[in-house]
């Protein structure tokens, strides 16, 4: 395995803590956020999957100014599309 793909796969495994850690209420959204941002990851995967990411995050840190959901944010739905992306993500590193 080169070593790009262990610093893919190991910051993907980071992603997927501090994505749980954020659901747990462990991790702050902008926190989270922070840790998610990771170059060797990002540098390992086509440029869309950092567009997404990144897309997705500034609607975390956007949508962390609201304490409930509401009809415009979605903790759960932003989670979620998170958890899709971690998903894709690791399947395209296994793709090589």
């Amino acid at each position: 395995m080169q070593a790009m793909s262990t610093d893919a796969h190991t910051e993907l495994q980071r992603f997927e803590s501090a994505l749980a850690a954020w659901r747990r209420g462990d991790l702050s959204a902008s926190g989270f956020a922070a840790q998610a941002r990771q170059p060797a990851l990002l540098a390992a995967l086509p440029p869309a999957f950092g567009t997404v990411l990144h897309d997705l995050l500034d609607r975390l840190e956007t949508g962390a100014l609201f304490t409930e959901e509401s009809c415009s944010f979605s903790h759960e739905a932003i989670a979620t599309n998170l958890g899709l992306w971690a998903d894709k993500a690791r399947a395209r590193l296994a793709a090589g």
